[in-house]
């Protein structure tokens, strides 16, 4: 008999998964997610984002790599609040850097 997988929402010792897993472990604000949000809204081409104790992603490749949000954010017909849920989608599935 197997044992069954553990799930953490804490950041390994080999470092966080995800944006999402660090906003899990409340080690990353709501506050700083929509202000990446924003920072994205403002200029696509935003590249580093720093959030709190030093873990950045690259907004602009974040976008870029998650095919629904950069669908949205090209679609003319799309809503503000549509386009900026996948970008937080994005954000949130993003693999950060600390340091």
């Amino acid at each position: 008999m197997s044992a069954l997988p553990t799930l953490s929402y804490l950041p390994s010792m080999a470092g966080p998964q995800t944006i999402g897993d660090l906003y899990k472990a409340e080690l990353i604000l709501e506050a700083e997610v929509a202000a990446a949000v924003d920072a994205y809204m403002d200029n696509p081409r935003t590249t580093t984002f720093v959030f709190a104790g030093g873990y950045s992603i690259n907004l602009m490749a974040a976008v870029r790599a998650q095919p629904s949000a950069k669908k949205l954010i090209n679609d003319p017909e799309a809503s503000e609040g549509l386009k900026r849920a996948a970008v937080r989608k994005a954000i949130l599935l993003a693999r950060p850097v600390k340091g």
